[in-house]
């Protein structure tokens, strides 16, 4: 497993905390919330933060 920038899972856990009911197990339903909540420009890192919210959500270990 790939390791995650800490700006990647600091954002991934600002919006769980926040935004925690908006989140699923469902990869592309994240990929669409993190677009709306956020301003990211770059399609890889909008998906890396969806695929850390996703694993977060499908109760991945704690990192």
């Amino acid at each position: 497993m790939a390791i995650k920038p800490a700006y990647i899972k600091k954002l991934g856990k600002a919006l769980l905390e926040r935004y925690e009911e908006a989140f699923t197990t469902d990869f592309e339903h994240n990929k669409e919330v993190v677009t709306e909540l956020t301003n990211v420009q770059s399609k890889g890192v909008r998906n890396r933060i969806a695929g850390y919210i996703t694993h977060k959500q499908r109760g991945g270990p704690a990192a």
